[in-house]
């Protein structure tokens, strides 16, 4: 298989029928009765409706990345993560997004902008697809212009730290979160095969995304 070859490709199944039996703040749950065209047969999918994300790996000059700290409930844990947000608002282009996403939660801005990689996060049961952005030239909010976040993002700090000591941490098995493994390793892999450069336009086509 060649590296063209070498690629997720569309396909739908028919529906027979499907009914949302769960709608949330941020996601609903669709139930699918789904018929196989190899045999025929159907079977029950249930389906997490959600609108998508997009998170952000912010380089400094010194190849050190912004990280923040952030209580998640369901897991009963405070993880190190990327910044990182919902597409929930109606129109706003995911580089929108996350542009907005790093001025909110990491106080900083950044000029360069690329795309990380993609991830369909867990598509066994869920729709959400997420950009994983790379973000450059950055530059700290000043004080008087800082959101203040609500809720768990209240208390939300942020670090700087080695592109290459988060690795290891990842490695090492001392941070979880998908997004910030996923970001750290692409980056660390874009850096060592042909630079950060050499990675797609922040404008990408995006066709999953496109979908939410």
């Amino acid at each position: 298989m060649t590296i063209e070859e070498f690629r997720d490709r569309p396909e739908s199944w028919p529906v027979e029928t499907s009914d949302v039996v769960f709608e949330g703040k941020v996601i609903a749950v669709r139930k699918d009765v789904v018929r196989s065209p190899v045999d025929g047969t159907t079977f029950q999918r249930d389906v997490v409706v959600h609108p998508g994300a997009v998170a952000i790996v912010a380089l400094d000059e010194d190849d050190q990345v912004l990280v923040v700290s952030q209580y998640r409930h369901p897991v009963g844990h405070r993880l190190i993560e990327l910044p990182a947000g919902l597409r929930d608002m109606d129109g706003e282009p995911p580089l929108e997004t996350a542009k907005r996403e790093l001025y909110e939660e990491g106080h900083i801005r950044a000029t360069d902008w690329r795309v990380l990689t993609d991830v369909l996060s867990t598509p066994g049961m869920c729709d959400e697809a997420v950009r994983v952005y790379l973000a450059r030239g950055v530059t700290e909010v000043p004080d008087d212009e800082r959101h203040n976040g609500e809720h768990e993002e209240a208390d939300m700090p942020v670090a700087w730290t080695p592109l290459a000591d988060l690795v290891q941490a990842v490695l090492g098995g001392s941070v979880q979160n998908a997004l910030l493994c996923i970001g750290t390793l692409a980056a660390w892999a874009a850096s060592h095969d042909g630079g950060y450069d050499a990675l797609r336009p922040a404008d990408a086509p995006w066709p999953a995304g496109e979908r939410q």
